[in-house]
This record gives C-alpha cells, sequence and structure tokens, in this order.
C-alpha cells in the first residue's frame, strides 16, 4: 500500500508546483478606447475573449468611420488605441495589386508582361510568369523561397522561437532564389504564394527606379493621407507605441522583418484609423489602383480574384476583403460596396478574425462560422503529445529500463517535453489544465525510477560506447530544445 501513496503524493506535488505555471492563451481585458457602442458591438461579435490580447476595429458607413480599441497592447501594458501600430501582414498584397494597377494605367507595364522583361535579374522558369499571375496568385511559383535545407531550417526555427521568420530575406536574396524556381502544374490556378507578390512588388518598384517603401508612399499610402502606415526593413525603424505580438500559447512573437518579402506583408505597420481611410477610398472608387478590386480570375467556390483583393459572395451580398497573419498578429479589412460598409479588425494575436470582420459587416451563419484551421490542430497536437510523451516515456524506463544512463536520458527529456509542451501548444484550442495533468505523470514516474536506481548498472546492452553516444546525443538535442523554450 505504500507505493501508490508516494505515487499520488509524488504526482498531487508535481500538479501543484506546475498550476502555478499552467499554460493559457492570451485573453481580451476589459479596457477600451474610443467609441463605446462600436466597442460593444465588437465585444458582442468577438464572443469568447480567450486567445485575444488586444483589437483596434474600424468600422466605414459611408460618410461615417468609428474606431475603437479594445484590450492592451502587452500584458500589463496600456490599453490599445485606434491609432496603434500593428502588423498588417498580407493586407499588404492588395496594396501591391493597387500598385500594379496604377502602372498598367499610366501605360508603365501590362498585365501580361513576363516579370523578366520588368525584373530582368529574374532568369529562368520564374522570369516566364506574367504580373498578372503573380497578382493573383496564378504563378505556379511556390508560396516561400526555400531555396536550401538551411533556408528550411531557420524558418522552423523562427517558427519553433516565435521568431522572425524572414531574416535575411532581402531582395537580392529573393531574386537569387526565383533563378531557382520554377512554375508548377498548378500555374493557371490560384494557389497562394508569398515569393509571387513579393516578386510582383519587387518587379513594379524596379521599373519605377524606386525601393518598395518608396513605391508604396508615393503611389499609395501619401494620396490617400495614410501617414502612420510604413514599411519597416530593420528593427531600428519599428513605430512607437506598437502592439506587441503574442502566439496562441501566450507567447511574445518577435516582428518580421524582411525587405525582399516587403510587398507580401513583411514588416507592415499599420493602424485601424489608416486603413479606414484606405477602406472608404475603395468604397468610394478613388483609390489610386482601386481597378485592382475587380474581380477577374476563378479562385475556388464562391470566391474570385483580381490583382491581390478577394471577392467572396454570402447570399446575395459580395464582401470584398483580404486577411494578414504574422507570427504574433492577425488582421482583416472587407468592404461591402452594395450596403456602402466596410471593416477593420486588427489583432495581436493569432487567432482568425475573419469571423469576426464578417459579423461587423452583418455577415451571418456559416460564412461568419469560426472553425480550427491546421495551425490549430498542429498545436492542439504538440500541446497533447509533448505534454504527456515524457512522463509515460519515463514510467516505462523506470519500470523496465536496463541501465541509468537511459532512466537518467528519459527524466530529462520528461522536464524539456512539459517545456516544449508550455511553449509550442496551442492552449486556446486544448484546456490548460492538462498540462499540470502531464507534470503529474512525469512527477510519480519519478518515484519508480528511484526506487530502481541502486539495483542498475550504470550502461548494458549495447557496446558501451554505443550507450555513451546516444545519451550525448540525447542531452545534445535536449539542450537545443531548451533554448528553444527559453528564447
Amino acid at each position: 500500500m505504500r507505493t501508490p501513496i508516494v505515487l499520488t503524493a509524488a504526482g498531487l506535488a508535481a500538479a501543484a508546483v506546475a498550476a502555478c505555471l499552467m499554460p493559457g492563451p492570451p485573453q481580451l481585458g476589459r479596457q477600451q478606447t474610443g467609441d463605446a457602442d462600436l466597442a460593444a458591438a465588437v465585444r458582442a461579435a468577438v464572443g469568447d475573449p480567450e486567445g485575444l490580447r488586444g483589437l483596434a476595429v474600424a468600422v466605414v458607413d459611408g460618410d461615417r468611420v468609428r474606431v475603437a480599441g479594445l484590450g492592451d497592447r502587452a500584458p500589463g501594458g496600456p490599453p490599445v488605441e485606434p491609432g496603434a501600430p500593428f502588423e498588417i501582414g498580407s493586407i499588404t498584397k492588395p496594396l501591391t495589386g493597387m500598385l500594379l494597377a496604377e502602372q498598367v494605367a499610366a501605360g508603365a507595364v501590362r498585365p501580361d508582361d513576363r516579370l523578366a522583361a520588368v525584373l530582368p535579374e529574374v532568369s529562368g522558369p520564374a522570369g516566364e510568369v506574367t504580373l498578372a499571375e503573380l497578382a493573383s496568385h496564378r504563378s505556379g511559383l511556390p508560396r516561400l523561397a526555400l531555396d536550401s535545407p538551411g533556408a528550411m531550417l531557420r524558418t522552423w526555427w523562427a517558427a519553433s522561437t516565435a521568431g522572425n521568420a524572414y531574416a535575411g530575406n532581402d531582395v537580392d536574396r529573393i531574386v537569387a532564389a526565383a533563378r531557382g524556381v520554377e512554375p508548377d502544374d498548378d500555374r493557371g490556378t490560384v494557389s497562394y504564394s508569398n515569393l509571387g507578390a513579393a516578386l510582383l512588388g519587387q518587379a513594379l518598384a524596379t521599373r519605377a527606379g524606386v525601393d518598395y517603401p518608396e513605391l508604396l508612399r508615393r503611389d499609395v499610402l501619401r494620396p490617400l493621407g495614410m501617414t502612420d502606415t510604413v514599411a519597416v526593413t530593420d528593427d531600428g525603424r519599428l513605430p512607437a507605441g506598437r502592439a506587441e505580438g503574442v502566439t496562441a500559447a501566450g507567447r511574445s512573437a518577435d516582428p518580421w522583418l524582411g525587405a525582399g518579402y516587403a510587398p507580401a506583408g513583411v514588416g507592415i505597420w499599420s493602424t485601424a484609423e489608416d486603413l479606414a481611410r484606405l477602406t472608404a477610398a475603395m468604397l468610394a472608387g478613388t483609390a489610386p489602383g482601386a481597378d485592382a478590386a475587380t474581380p477577374r480570375f476563378d479562385a475556388g467556390g464562391d470566391r474570385r480574384i483580381g490583382y491581390g483583393w478577394f471577392t467572396s459572395r454570402h447570399g446575395d451580398r459580395e464582401i470584398v476583403w483580404h486577411n494578414g497573419g504574422t507570427g504574433g498578429f492577425r488582421s482583416y479589412l472587407g468592404y461591402d460596396r452594395g450596403a456602402g460598409r466596410g471593416v477593420v479588425v486588427l489583432a495581436n494575436s493569432t487567432r482568425d478574425m475573419d469571423p469576426i470582420g464578417l459579423r461587423l459587416l452583418g455577415v451571418r451563419g456559416d460564412a461568419a462560422s469560426e472553425s480550427i484551421g491546421l495551425d490549430g490542430w498542429i498545436g492542439a497536437a504538440l500541446a497533447l503529445t509533448l505534454t504527456f510523451l515524457g512522463g509515460m516515456s519515463l514510467w516505462s524506463t523506470a519500470r523496465r529500463g536496463r541501465d541509468r544512463v537511459t532512466v537518467l536520458s528519459d527524466a530529462i527529456w520528461a522536464v524539456v517535453s512539459l517545456g516544449l509542451g508550455h511553449r509550442l501548444g496551442d492552449w486556446s484550442v486544448v484546456p490548460g489544465w492538462l498540462w499540470p495533468l502531464g507534470a503529474a505523470l512525469a512527477g510519480a514516474a519519478v518515484v519508480p525510477a528511484v526506487k530502481r536506481w541502486r539495483g542498475l548498472p550504470l550502461v548494458a546492452g549495447a557496446s558501451p560506447w554505443r550507450r555513451w553516444t546516444g545519451a550525448a546525443l540525447s542531452v545534445a538535442f535536449a539542450g537545443l530544445a531548451v533554448v528553444v523554450i527559453v528564447v
């Protein structure tokens, strides 16, 4: 009877300690600024506040613009104000499409111009795609230019540590990478490509004789009075008073910076107030390059796409829109020209903003239903697997382990896997109280490990050098995992 009592006590002790560190998603606070009625409508559209840190929202109704901020810019920080800068991510792609429409109208380029004719540095098959194909995601180019195992490893590392996934991707690098890719069999159908949008923007900038940030500022932002929208290419130029991005696990996320991918939405910051100016001008048809929103190509289902802008049908209504997402931000901009209404929703969290934006536009039912996307399911699987895997492995090894090296290695990984689950899991999908249960399992597994320790040899089974090499590699990988947890 003594062993079950000890096991229970060890598990409860571990769970009690873990409960103090229990993971959880961010929560939308009660702070609010701006239009009180709009803030109340936003809270009603949000429903469950879990998974949100702060929101900046603008609603355009004809000539009337209302703005509001909810929650905070950072944990324990000041409240979100409608003028707070957020990363807007891929909402930039329609802006790049508007630059194309402007240059087409001016006769500087044609939609069917080949990329290589405008950006001669891109040779090979990628240079054969047209500007219109790039603007409408029909180029067949890959989503990203992961041109080497090192690039793939860096992207994985950034995703694991909530770091900058686009570090080092300057203009020269993406142009060089483009020379090594070719369109796949999806060319001619809509297949989302950040690389394609980036190459389009860099090509238009080359034709204009300026860099992309200056082209965007000169031809779209300045005419619309969007003085608070900036393209940031290094962290020394990040806007003051900005919101801090946060992951689904509540972890602070680094800003995304990479000048080559700026036309696709990397390093672009804006405010709800500024994007309301864009929305109002698109509703009125007076924005520079507004023709980019004209739906030209089938995008599947009830969607069509122009140059960057999607148009979706919801019953008898058509919504022109785009959304965005970075390491710690989500965004949505949509408008209904028939109703004369548009919305902007910016969030410093990774919860999808499309349902909230659609509800504010008055779209109900399935179109505005929230579902867990692929990223959410991956995060949920990581949370469950990593939380319980280490404890289960240690329990099995403690009862059947052949030597001390194995027991010690599994004990280290029991702790490390808990840390990884805490950091990488999506705790907006998986309830946080499961994490202390994983800690309880690991704590209980320590009891049989300690009981068997004295009777176990240092190493057993395979030749000693193999066992020591395996143990060293295990500790090395555990050290790498600790870096992921801490960084």
